[in-house]
């Protein structure tokens, strides 16, 4: 695989919150955490070499619990379904809990294979661990039943049967397991990786996801006042220069063809649309700002990096009655759903 898979920029703080401490989707109905954890698990990402993947696929992880230091091993069965859970609402359709389960099973086996190859030694042996802020984030039964409350029965029942019915496949793009970025909502074209973390894949370009514009929530407004945003510039920049006026501290630069920006000049400081996404805790990079009524007004669209699958761009495909062989080939274009044995 060529050598330009580097190592990614981890997100922090809120991101996904794609976030951390798993944030859920705004709904009528009780869902499960935002995507955003995806964003910071593929910051583990290294290289590995051609054709890595085995004709047998894993047939269980090794998991690391961060509280008792303790190490275990989950079935790819079991592991999936509590990936699903804690990655995507229960109440998305069912194909797009299939497309889900797929991303989680590509991006288990790479991280199998890349820990195999050259182990983290903070993992001590295991594959990931169940910190949500580095890796795919994960439910055990209990937790998920804890989670689904009432609903767990038809809940846990819907996602089992959409991870069976796709447990053998991964994605793979060069005999490799692909990066299986996802998000919770694009802007309406996903992002290239590229443009977010600053190596291209040529299955992680834009490509469209109109729906999302329709998705709850998908435009926010979040406000600063002067003191606000210049606390937290203070905070990251201690020598920058804002200025007398507040209207002139801001300036948004340049943006991609996909609408986020790329970078943003603070006073007489320069930085990335994503650095001043983390700085504010914004729910995407492709925000407007305006100084009004002795505010900043900050209007953000989507919701988390944009790159990969967007989980409600999938959902809304789902409902047009798209497969989900369809939906991962729509969002990974290049890649290959190859079926392994477990």
């Amino acid at each position: 695989m060529k050598k330009y898979l580097m190592i990614l920029l981890a997100f922090s703080g809120l991101l996904f919150l794609l976030t951390v401490i798993p944030s859920h989707f705004s709904s009528a109905t009780k869902t499960a955490p935002s995507s955003n954890s995806s964003s910071v698990a593929i910051a583990t990402e290294t290289t590995l070499p051609n054709n890595a993947v085995k004709e047998t696929l894993s047939d269980a992880y090794i998991m690391l619990d961060i509280t008792s230091g303790k190490t275990s091993e989950i079935s790819v069965r079991d592991y999936l379904i509590g990936a699903v859970c804690a990655e995507m609402p229960a109440t998305f359709e069912s194909e797009a809990l299939k497309a889900q389960a797929v991303a989680a099973h590509t991006y288990a086996e790479r991280q199998h294979l890349l820990e195999s190859e050259n182990p983290t030694p903070e993992l001590c042996g295991a594959d990931f661990s169940n910190d949500s802020t580095l890796y795919q984030a994960y439910f055990s039964e209990n937790q998920a039943r804890l989670y689904y409350g009432d609903n767990f029965t038809v809940c846990y029942e819907k996602i089992c049967n959409a991870v069976d019915e796709v447990l053998p496949y991964i994605l793979e793009y060069d005999g490799t397991p692909i990066i299986a970025a996802f998000c919770s909502m694009s802007s309406g074209t996903t992002e290239s990786a590229e443009t977010v973390w600053g190596s291209p894949l040529e299955y992680l370009v834009p490509v469209e996801s109109t729906a999302d514009t329709h998705a709850p929530r998908y435009l926010e407004t979040v406000t600063f006042t002067a003191d606000q945003l210049s606390k937290i510039l203070l905070e990251a920049y201690p020598q920058i220069q804002l200025g007398e006026d507040p209207a002139s501290w801001i300036k948004e630069g340049e943006r991609s063809a996909s609408g986020t920006v790329l970078q943003v000049t603070a006073g007489d400081t320069e930085m990335s649309g994503q650095t001043f996404r983390q700085l504010l805790d914004l729910r995407s990079a492709d925000f407007s700002i305006t100084w009004q009524d002795d505010q900043f007004s900050i209007e953000t669209k989507g919701y988390g990096h944009g790159v990969g699958m967007s989980q409600y761009g999938a959902n809304a495909m789902a409902k047009e009655g798209a497969s989900w062989q369809e939906i991962l080939a729509h969002y990974y274009p290049n890649t290959q759903l190859v079926q392994g044995s477990i």
